[in-house]
């Protein structure tokens, strides 16, 4: 058995498990970013000792984690997180095994998740997949046979710092990461930006602009609202660009797509996003790759982190 943390910037999730793609046991809680990465440390010193003592300390053999955000593979080691300070350099793994004596397996939550669709999800027995996570922010993994892609050691498959050439009405043409412009963060920022009055988002946000969110933004384009549309195809202009780009490098077999914007479903999501990335992807490419939802919800980052512990600590 293993433990498999997720520690996001505003989600910590541990469960139980034997890296097979099956739940024992899970705990999950929303993090206080005001507390820093040390509030976070001792929320996962509490709730993982919890769980191991329901199933006793001798059944577990390791511990797999799932950062959001920058690791290094040679250190082992947080590089920093983008939502919660005091993680810069800090080494997880070797905390982690000396709190609780067990081996440690350390991923990039993105990375994780992607190796739990290939393995048990959506990407199941294809390769290679590439899994995109489109949340409040955007990031990305590659999985080759059934294994992380991770580069030179510091991650890889980084779909959301992907630089692109945009264009909207107060800036003019500028340069800009995917993240920047696709994501529900960015979604918001738009529709904050550039909200009409004749828009249904005006009553949603009681003609409070700031207050709009990404959520508010597929409630309107689901009631026909012809602006919210008009900017989640501006984000999906630059996600398919992006994904043109994936297809033309890696031609991967399958694209896996997760996360809260991906909720918005195939009417408002995949279904424009495929149609723009047909007119983007390399022609003899183009019809090699599939684009699908995530099948494994809000515990996939678990699933994948007690996989990738199954992996690299099995004896």
């Amino acid at each position: 058995m293993y433990l498999g943390i997720e520690i996001g910037g505003t989600k910590l999730q541990i469960g139980l498990g034997r890296g097979d793609g099956k739940l024992v046991d899970l705990w999950r809680a929303r993090v206080e970013p005001k507390g820093g990465a040390a509030a976070i440390r001792r929320q996962i010193q509490k709730a993982a000792a919890a769980i191991i003592s329901r199933a006793k300390k001798s059944a577990i053999q390791g511990i797999g984690v799932g950062f959001g955000g920058p690791i290094d593979d040679r250190t082992r080691s947080v590089l920093k997180s983008h939502q919660i300070s005091g993680w810069e350099n800090f080494p997880i793994a070797r905390w982690l095994e000396k709190t609780f004596d067990v081996p440690v397996a350390l991923g990039n939550d993105a990375d994780v998740a992607g190796l739990a669709e290939t393995l048990f999800g959506a990407g199941s027995g294809m390769s290679p997949v590439f899994y995109i996570t489109v949340g409040s922010g955007i990031g990305g993994g590659l999985i080759i046979d059934g294994q992380i892609y991770r580069g030179s050691g510091r991650g890889a498959a980084e779909i959301g710092h992907l630089s692109l050439l945009a264009q909207d009405h107060e800036r003019g043409e500028f340069e800009a990461d995917l993240e920047d412009l696709a994501s529900g963060w960015a979604i918001a920022q738009h529709a904050q930006t550039y909200v009409r009055e004749d828009s249904l988002l005006w009553e949603l946000c009681d003609a409070e602009p700031e207050t709009i969110t990404a959520e508010m933004v597929g409630e309107a384009a689901a009631d026909g609202d012809e602006f919210a549309l008009e900017t989640i195809e501006y984000a999906l202009q630059h996600l398919a660009t992006s994904i043109g780009h994936v297809i033309a490098l890696l031609a991967p077999k399958r694209i896996v797509i997760g996360g809260g914007v991906a909720l918005l479903g195939d009417k408002l999501f995949f279904d424009p996003l495929r149609k723009l990335v047909a007119r983007r992807a390399f022609a003899p490419f183009a019809k090699t790759t599939k684009i699908v939802p995530a099948a494994l919800g809000e515990e996939v980052v678990v699933h994948g982190a007690l996989a990738l512990a199954r992996q690299k600590l099995a004896e």
